[in-house]
Order: structure tokens, then C-alpha cells, then sequence
């Protein structure tokens, strides 16, 4: 048993019996961990449901005060992030190094771009003063524009949290690219950091018209 284990690739943890193995578990683990995370932000957006339905005047004032263009602006570089994400997979599956951890590099860098704008989107908030309570009623808004702002802050916050998150673990892939961890043998920690990636652009896509596009 020992002899056999001493010929499994190094990448190959021992207590799994096949590269196959190893990767199916890990990509299980992955799915159930995005599935949490679905249920986690489905619990937001039933709330966010609801309340519109009870609020509707205050939702459409309210959403005046978002700037849409920044939020367009944090849609197409989470939608291109995906796209050099995908890329970075395909290049990791293929063998190519070089292109692995360029593309790692570039979604890092749309995540922080798309943090950048945040920050300049939350600091007109603040300046304005639509955070707390005792100010809305400064802005003219009907109803209780404090229910879509409190939203509105915990649902971006929320996921700009996963975003940084995202950054973190894409960066230790990155660091671990550069070395030559990845290959066409073994890819898998590049693939479910793609899977969190997507499904964090896929949350965004039902939030920029949710809160920013109020109909």
C-alpha cells in the first residue's frame, strides 16, 4: 500500500486513491458551498422582495439617489472579470503558464477596480448623508427611505465582502501559478475559484437592477 501510494503525483493528497477522486470531492465540496451561498443571499432578496412590495413609492424615489452609470460601470467589469476568468481556467487546463497567470492577474484586477468604484459610490453616500436615519428626511423622500438604503448597504456590502473575499483567494492562486502548481494534470483549485468568482458576478447582474434600475 505504501509503495503504492509513493507513486501518486505530488499535487495528489493521501487520502484520496486517484487524481479523478480527489477532484470530484473538491468540486462537490465547491457546489455545496455555492449552494449555501445561494440560500444565504436568497434570504436578502426575499426580504428585498417583500419590502418593495410594501414600499413601492420610497423604492422608486429612492433609487434616484444610486448613480446607475457607476453601477453600469461595475457590471461590465464584473461581466469582463468572468470572461478573463474563464480564460484563466481554460489556460491552466491547457498547460499554458504564462497566460494562467496573466488572466488570474487581470481578474484581480477588475475585483479591485470594481471595490475602487464602490468606495467613490459609498463615500458620495456618506457625504450626502443617506446613511443615517436622522438624515433622510432631508432628502424629501416619501415613505421610510431608510428600508431601501439599509438594503441597499447591507446587500452591496455584503457582497463586496465576497468580492474582497474573492481577491484573497485569487491572489493565492496567482502565487501558487507563478510556481508551477497548475497544469493540465491538475487544475482544480483554479477551476472552483472560478466557480466562487462566477457566482459572485452572478449575484451582482440581479443586483445592479434590483436596486440601481427601480421600475
Amino acid at each position: 500500500m505504501s509503495a503504492a501510494h509513493g507513486d501518486h503525483p505530488k499535487f495528489l493528497q493521501h487520502h484520496f486513491h486517484s487524481a479523478e477522486q480527489q477532484a470530484s470531492a473538491s468540486k462537490l465540496g465547491m457546489w455545496l458551498f455555492l449552494a449555501q451561498e445561494v440560500l444565504f443571499f436568497g434570504g436578502i432578496f426575499v426580504a428585498y422582495g417583500v419590502l418593495r412590495f410594501l414600499y413601492p413609492e420610497t423604492f422608486l424615489a429612492a433609487h434616484a439617489y444610486l448613480d446607475v452609470k457607476m453601477g453600469a460601470i461595475n457590471t461590465v467589469i464584473l461581466i469582463t472579470s468572468s470572461l478573463t476568468m474563464a480564460l484563466g481556467v481554460r489556460a491552466a487546463q491547457t498547460n499554458n503558464q504564462k497566460q494562467t497567470v496573466l488572466m488570474l492577474a487581470l481578474t484581480i484586477l477588475f475585483a479591485c477596480g470594481f471595490l475602487v468604484v464602490k468606495y467613490f459610490e459609498y463615500s458620495h453616500k456618506i457625504h450626502v448623508g443617506l446613511v443615517t436615519a436622522r438624515s433622510f428626511s432631508a432628502t424629501g423622500i416619501a415613505g421610510s427611505p431608510h428600508i431601501f438604503f439599509s438594503l441597499y448597504f447591507a446587500m452591496t456590502g455584503l457582497h463586496g465582502l465576497h468580492v474582497l473575499v474573492g481577491i484573497i483567494v485569487l491572489a493565492w492562486i496567482l502565487m501558487r501559478a507563478r510556481r508551477g502548481d497548475f497544469s493540465s494534470a491538475y487544475f482544480t483549485p483554479v477551476e472552483n475559484a472560478g466557480l466562487y468568482w462566477h457566482l459572485v458576478d452572478l449575484i451582482w447582474i440581479f443586483l445592479f437592477p434590483l436596486l440601481y434600475l427601480v421600475k
